[in-house]
């Protein structure tokens, strides 16, 4: 109550001195002394429709804002606004809540100085005010506000400067109310910036859900590798194990050990860490030493991996993945077999793992569904956030060369993180 009064006496105050000094003026005009009566009665009814209009201002204060106080009744608004983003997404936020304001226009955005100037057309809150154009507090206003928001860059985030005032001098705010619209800017900005960052928050929840999802279904999928083990493969090894038994048990006994290797690496992890590429390279070897009796002379291996880059981490069964492609599309289709060659290298803080063979290479007619290559792509996105690939080219002369690059981080290390 006391705000209120406070505001009508210092509003009314000024129009007073003004309809003082103009009855001042009036009377020293030579020949209008004579005429100060209509000159007092203007006065006073001017007064009183300051007053009238004044109370008004009030209410519509007191409609938009819920509360009277000197910031609610203030022409001029400024607000503060932290986003949690980096300054340019903060900007883009910014400019967009300016352009959705009703009656904007003019609006001058300066991505480099991260500045946004606009002009907005006062709404008409009434289809007539309530003085109408008696109002001496509309006099002399112009209808239109003007923003400006400028962001200030931090520590990835964006400080935002919100400053709504009317297009007129300061010293016009003794004479004039904006009826609260400035007020009703500021506050429409900041709660657009308010949605959008939610809004956006609930999308990256959401992307991050959905990304939790896929690699909950990846590494269901990888235990379900880590599990299984070929019907075909083991039927066909054991099958060879029991002939070699009676014709070379030396050799059978070979086998059977090459096939407890694998199935040792195949076991289910209890959870999803990373393997190793030395790890995952014993696993790759005992599955082709066995290949290796079954086929004789048809199937070369050779290996070429530094015993520096064995602890190299790596998601399980990839290597396993490429290994078999080579086999079962590239050499065991052809009559005279081939070699499996797999290399590893480091370089530039990456480390590249190649599998080659000299089969059949990418036809149409050996090339399979492409699901291994697939789940290995996918593997690697889940895993390493982008950071990581895989390629298959044509090797030469003939067969196909698959290649995975991933960064050169050391399970010792990671451990010890």
């Amino acid at each position: 109550m006391i705000k209120s009064l406070v505001f009508v006496l210092r509003i009314s105050l000024a129009w007073l001195l003004a309809v003082v000094l103009f009855s001042a003026l009036w009377s020293e005009l030579p020949g209008l002394g004579r005429l100060e009566w209509p000159v007092a009665l203007a006065g006073t009814l001017t007064m009183a429709l300051v007053v009238a209009g004044a109370i008004s201002h009030l209410g519509r204060v007191h409609l938009v804002a819920g509360r009277i106080d000197k910031e609610a009744l203030a022409n001029r608004q400024r607000r503060l606004v932290e986003i949690p983003l980096e300054a340019g997404e903060a900007f883009d936020l910014v400019e967009a809540a300016i352009r959705e304001l009703p009656g904007v226009s003019g609006v001058e955005s300066a991505r480099d100085s991260l500045q946004v100037r606009a002009l907005v057309a006062r709404e008409q809150n009434y289809d007539r005010h309530p003085l109408g154009r008696w109002n001496p507090l509309l006099w002399f206003g112009i209808p239109r506000n003007r923003i400006q928001a400028t962001v200030t860059p931090g520590d990835d985030s964006g400080s935002v400067t919100l400053i709504c005032e009317p297009e007129t001098p300061a010293w016009s705010d003794w004479f004039l109310v904006d009826d609260a619209t400035n007020f009703e800017n500021a506050e429409a900005i900041t709660r657009a910036l308010s949605r959008r960052v939610a809004e956006r928050r609930r999308g990256e929840k959401a992307e991050a859900a959905q990304t939790a999802t896929e690699k909950e279904l990846t590494v269901a999928k990888l235990s379900l590798l880590h599990a299984q083990v070929e019907p075909h493969f083991l039927y066909n090894t054991l099958a060879s194990a029991q002939l070699l038994v009676r014709s070379d048990p030396p050799r059978a006994e070979e086998m059977l050990g090459h096939l407890i290797q694998y199935l040792r690496h195949s076991l289910p992890r209890t959870d999803d860490e990373l393997s190793t590429l030395g790890v995952e390279l014993e696993r790759a070897l005992a599955y082709l030493e066995i290949l290796r009796i079954r086929m004789g002379p048809r199937l070369a291996v050779q290996v070429d991996v530094p015993e520096s880059l064995r602890t190299t981490t790596l998601p399980p069964m990839m290597l396993q993945t490429l290994v078999e492609n080579a086999i079962k599309h590239g050499l065991e289709p052809r009559t005279a077999g081939g070699t499996v060659w797999i290399r590893a290298r480091r370089a530039d803080g990456m480390v590249s793992i190649t599998v080659a063979d000299d089969g059949e290479g990418l036809s149409t007619k050996n090339s399979g569904t492409g699901i291994g290559l697939k789940n290995v792509r996918e593997r690697l996105r889940l895993v390493y956030a982008g950071e990581a690939s895989l390629a298959v080219v044509a090797n030469f002369p003939t067969g196909v060369a698959a290649t995975i690059i991933v960064p050169a981080h050391d399970a010792k290390e990671t451990a010890h993180v």
